[in-house]
């Protein structure tokens, strides 16, 4: 048994693919690309300002002519 622990402690570090800094250096990379694309889109809503708002039943917007004579419930 205690060479089984001997054996467990002598053990090697695993080595990485890359330094330990990189690690967090690739993850603040990312998140400073997705906030740039974030920052990209900061002021969308007002670039469209001003067009017509969406009608609160987008169904009456449109005629009901689908080739059909009921006029309630088609779908």
């Amino acid at each position: 048994m205690s060479f089984l622990l001997t054996l467990a402690a002598e053990e090697a570090p695993a080595h990485l693919i890359m330094p330990n800094w990189a690690f967090p250096a690739i993850v603040a990379g990312a998140f400073l690309v997705l906030a740039l694309v974030s920052w990209s889109f900061r002021d969308v809503a007002n670039r469209h300002a001003d067009r017509e708002p969406f009608p609160a039943d987008p169904h009456a917007a449109h005629d009901d002519g689908h080739g059909s004579d009921h006029q309630a419930g088609h779908h």
